[in-house]
């Protein structure tokens, strides 16, 4: 092999998508130990598109969220995707949230940002009728998809252009060797030339056996949706989300109005028994000492204490999470809200218990981690997979795979750059 990916979720499949673009005769595999693609996070989320507006200007997520929604928009268009640019408000509802609404507003405006318009009460009702709030900002180039189908799509981009996706093979060590890289799975072992990354959930433990640090550690945070009753989702037109508070590195119950029609209410975030701990008493134990015992998360704990026994009793409590609903939609009753899916985000923590809030990617000449890719990688996929490759061109010195993918020949033109958003352009 020449590269192999591990991890078919959206980010694995868009960077094993993307070198095959640009060099095609590659010999590529993706590997994934789940017996399906988009299994965990890239299948557990609430569908989102986002516009880029929360994010530090300058930051990798900046950058390749604008980029990467803009592409994975084209790409729809391209493939016969659904999509619905519906919106989103993030909406105000105390004096003291203000400020911080403005410099979300003076962050969308740098990270270029279309559309955005700070909103009062009387347009904030002629988006969300049942919507209550002081002042909010307006998103219109906020979305919703089915990152599901997006997976499946990119899957068959990977297979057209000659790339082997090899489902139900768990990684168990990984061997790198002076020309190549051995990588032991449960169906066999791959050789390969050069190996990248992309584990979500697992994502520190496989870059540990290649001898990089654990640092940053990955906890797993679960969220839990309820789902509003159909005959009441009239009370949502598009999405309702909080000013994110400072007190609680998460952002808060929102109100998602899907592709399909349905609307999500959530999630909250309190911390998981496993790292595919979707379930509320669904214990790992040993997975559960290792983020209990992490230096990091004790740092974190300390910090946000309170916050987060908040969030565990909302988690169990209905009416509590009603009341956090409420804020926003008043209108909403207990009876409205149905018992809904539950995702697991992949945080990468630092151990003086910082989130490490921007995407995370490193490595050297034959191996790439990515190790750090919560929301908004879904968004930014397709930009992910253009950065990626340029790095690869950089470090594995792909271009010089050329005589052997195209002999007798030069490149293909269109093997000079990328259609996607590059990170360097």
């Amino acid at each position: 092999m020449d590269v192999v990916v591990v991890g078919a979720g959206i980010v694995g499949l868009a960077v094993a998508r993307e070198l095959l673009r640009r060099w095609p005769g590659l010999q590529l595999a993706v590997v994934e130990k789940e017996d399906r693609i988009a299994a965990h996070q890239s299948g557990h989320n609430s569908g989102v598109i986002h516009s880029g507006l929360y994010y530090a200007p300058g930051s990798l997520k900046a950058k390749l969220c604008v980029a990467g929604g803009r592409a994975l928009v084209r790409y729809c268009d391209e493939h016969d995707i659904p999509y619905a640019l519906s919106g989103k408000v993030i909406v105000a509802t105390d004096p003291a949230e203000l400020p911080r609404l403005d410099e979300l507003h003076r962050r969308g405006q740098a990270n270029g940002v279309e559309g955005l318009e700070v909103i009062g009460p009387e347009r904030l009702r002629e988006i969300e009728p049942s919507a209550v709030g002081i002042r909010a900002l307006y998103s219109p180039r906020t979305g919703v998809i089915d990152y599901v189908a997006v997976c499946r799509s990119y899957a068959a981009d990977v297979a057209a252009l000659g790339g082997e996706i090899l489902t139900g093979r768990s990684v168990d060590a990984i061997i790198p060797r002076d020309a190549k890289v051995v990588v032991a799975t449960s169906e066999g072992v791959l050789e390969t030339r050069y190996l990248i990354t992309c584990a979500g959930l697992y994502s520190d433990q496989i870059a540990a056996m290649t001898g990089s640090p654990r640092d940053p550690r990955i906890v797993p945070f679960r969220g839990d949706y309820y789902i509003l009753r159909p005959e009441r989702a009239d009370l949502v037109r598009s999405m309702i989300y909080p000013v994110p508070d400072p007190s609680f590195p998460f952002l808060g119950v929102h109100f998602t109005r899907r592709i399909e029609g349905g609307v999500w209410l959530g999630p909250n975030a309190v911390l998981a028994f496993a790292r595919e701990g979707y379930h509320r008493l669904f214990i790992h134990p040993r997975e559960l000492l290792d983020s209990l015992s992490y230096r990091g998360f004790l740092a974190l704990a300390g910090k946000y204490w309170r916050t987060g026994i908040g969030e565990m009793y909302r988690d169990f409590s209905k009416p509590a999470f009603l009341r956090a609903l409420q804020r926003y939609v008043p209108d909403l009753t207990e009876d409205d809200l149905i018992e809904g899916p539950s995702g697991v985000r992949a945080q990468a923590l630092s151990r003086d218990g910082k989130l490490v809030d921007d995407f995370v990617i490193d490595g050297d000449a034959r191996v790439m981690h990515v190790r750090n890719a919560p929301s908004p990688a879904a968004t930014s996929s397709l930009a992910i997979g253009a950065y990626i490759a340029d790095r690869a061109a950089e470090s594995f010195h792909l271009d010089e795979l050329r005589p052997r993918l195209y002999p007798g020949a030069e490149a293909p033109a269109s093997q000079s750059g990328s259609a996607e958003p590059s990170a360097n352009g």
